[in-house]
């Protein structure tokens, strides 16, 4: 044999042994670990996510609205009577307490009819006195001429029975008897009409009407007593005067609108509200607003919210009651009041690339030990790669961020490494 093909033959042996041993090893191995082969697919075919942790985070900055300060209570100032204006005592721009007496009006022609009315009253009280003593003057000369009648006329009877005696024996004439008769009988009548009139004078008050009149007399002073207060013209809320158009010796009739006080603690911030910033506050006792070029922030209590959208503003009306003892805040400033806080820019969010569409719905896929929970959610704002969840998802929960959209609900999956 040819020495060449003898070495060619004897490494075609050793190679086919070498794969021969190589088969048996490998079926050997598969023989020894049957349920290996399984797992290894089971794993092949679950499908990989990442998940990050449910946080809070802030979705963007407090909404803010711009306001108007405005004063509380603006009130006009008029006068009650008419006059001339004698005095002024405060300036347009000053401060004034409640009761402060802004002007004055000359009070001579009130205080003329005072005193005309003062000897008006004076008269008639005299006049009451003297009728009073006169009245008792009368009656005790009725009360004294009924007692001497009833003496009298006791007397007369007593004489009448006397003379009917002697009538009857024949000592006086016919005549006497009926003269002394007719005379008692006329002092009978005088008492009976004496006791009448003191009946009526005591049932009747003859004083009746100078009484009116000094009653009439003492409202009349009154009145004018009440005129000559009104005479002052005095500030009813305390605060800024901010118009006063009057000169001194200007005739002012009644009613007249001398003056406006505009009250200034507590103070008033106004706003006009969008339906949408109308819910932001609804329900909300306070709010925080500040004055723009300040850091200072400050709390105003909502003391109105309006109900009901205007017809012309096509807005809510916000106010604000703000206590202002040191009279920082003054009519004419702006204001931004916050009609959110903060805390409230902090919601539970998720990156928006987490979301799944479906339709005109919104989904996210929740890691539940190793199946995937999907879960339908209401989104609300959107900052940047973010969205708040106004629900549906909790904090803490661990989210699905990457491969949730081929996965199904309740699919097992693996975690990547």
């Amino acid at each position: 044999m040819n020495p060449t093909v003898s070495n060619t033959v004897k490494q075609s042996t050793r190679v086919m042994g070498a794969v021969v041993i190589s088969m048996a090893l490998i079926t050997g191995c598969s023989a020894a670990k049957p349920a290996e082969q399984p797992k290894a697919a089971a794993e092949a075919q679950l499908k990989t996510v990442k998940t990050s942790k449910v946080e809070k985070k802030k979705i963007g900055d407090p909404t803010e609205q711009v306001a108007d300060v405005v004063s509380s209570i603006q009130l006009d100032v008029s006068t009650k009577v008419g006059g001339d204006v004698q005095e002024i005592l405060k300036k347009r721009g000053e401060m004034v307490e409640k009761g402060d007496v802004i002007f004055r009006m000359d009070p001579t022609d009130v205080l003329i009819q005072k005193e005309k009315a003062q000897i008006s009253l004076n008269g008639s009280q005299e006049q009451l006195t003297k009728s009073k003593q006169d009245l008792a003057n009368s009656r005790q000369d009725l009360v004294n001429g009924i007692k001497k009648l009833e003496t009298s006329i006791s007397d007369t009877e007593k004489n009448y029975a006397k003379m009917r005696n002697d009538y009857d024996l024949g000592l006086v004439t016919k005549f006497q008897l009926d003269q002394m008769e007719s005379q008692l009988s006329n002092m009978k009548l005088d008492l009976e009409s004496n006791k009448a009139k003191l009946k009526t004078l005591d049932s009747t008050n003859s004083l009746s009407q100078i009484e009116q009149g000094i009653q009439t007399a003492d409202v009349s002073l009154r009145e004018l007593d009440r005129t000559l207060g009104n005479l002052d013209v005095k500030a009813t809320v305390s605060g800024v005067l901010t118009e006063l158009p009057i000169e001194v010796g200007m005739t002012l009739p009644g009613g007249f609108r001398a003056a406006q006080v505009q009250q200034l603690d507590p103070i008033k911030i106004k706003a006009e509200l969008t339906e949408d910033a109308a819910k932001l506050v609804r329900g909300k006792p306070e709010l925080t607003f500040y004055i723009p070029g300040t850091t200072d922030k400050m709390k105003g209590k909502v003391s109105y919210l309006a109900d009901v959208m205007s017809s012309q503003s096509k807005s809510y009306t916000l106010e604000l009651e703000v206590p202002n003892a040191d009279r920082k805040l003054k009519p004419g400033m702006k204001a931004q009041v916050l009609l959110t806080e903060e805390q409230d820019q902090m919601v539970v969010a998720v990156p928006t690339l987490s979301v799944v569409r479906e339709g005109g719905d919104t989904y996210v896929f929740v890691l539940n030990g190793d199946t995937a929970e999907k879960r339908k959610v209401a989104l609300g704002r959107l900052n940047e790669t973010v969205q708040e969840v106004i629900s549906g998802l909790k904090e803490g929960e661990q989210l699905i961020v990457s491969g949730q959209n081929q996965l199904k609900d309740k699919e097992k999956v693996q975690l990547a490494k």
